[in-house]
């Protein structure tokens, strides 16, 4: 497959089936589903939101050594944060997977890029799919989270960071600075 060539979703569907657990194969179901829904509410391209929301997680399952490998190998410019924490690298592996094999835009790749850590003046796509993530349907106790995202997109994006960033304190984690920025984005623009 070439970078070149627009993959169809079931394409990517089934490249992601054979690279990814069953447990997180179906979380990756579950946000496609929910970013497709998030998609029609905020008048995104639903095409667009579904291949990111299935897509979003192809890294994740990499090793510390495999991401370190890859992120060397195809020159993905890192913080200190990231390789302290290497889980954040997936999201920047994943949108260079997504570019490179199924041929996304530069859009799909930001949210895909982002879909962790959140970034200051996020797109809409962005914000679909990190909000996407945090509801699909496979997730416990995400009902007020749910009702508020299908009503007020920034205002639920602005509550999962602020609850993210909460929990990172609390396991005396790091927080990483393009969390902080998408914050206080939200905050001066909603």
């Amino acid at each position: 497959m070439k970078g070149d060539i627009k993959l169809q979703e079931n394409e990517i569907i089934e490249y992601v089936k054979n690279h990814l657990s069953e447990k997180r194969f179906n979380h990756s179901v579950g946000v496609m589903e929910r970013a497709g829904e998030l998609a029609k509410i905020y008048k995104e391209d639903v095409n667009s939101a579904r291949k990111v929301g299935i897509a979003h997680d192809i890294a994740k399952e990499f090793s510390k050594q495999e991401s370190l490998k890859y992120i060397k190998e195809n020159n993905i410019k890192v913080d200190k944060v990231e390789l302290i924490n290497t889980n954040l690298l997936h999201g920047k592996i994943g949108a260079d997977i997504a570019k490179k094999i199924f041929g996304f835009t530069g859009k799909m790749c930001e949210a895909i890029k982002v879909h962790t850590t959140g970034a200051e003046n996020m797109s809409m796509l962005s914000k679909i799919l990190y909000v996407a993530d945090k509801t699909e349907l496979g997730r416990k106790n995400i009902e007020y989270e749910r009702n508020l995202a299908d009503k007020d997109i920034n205002k639920a994006l602005l509550y999962m960071i602020d609850e993210t960033i909460k929990l990172n304190i609390d396991r005396n984690r790091q927080i990483h600075p393009d969390s902080i920025l998408a914050r206080n984005y939200l905050l001066e623009n909603i």
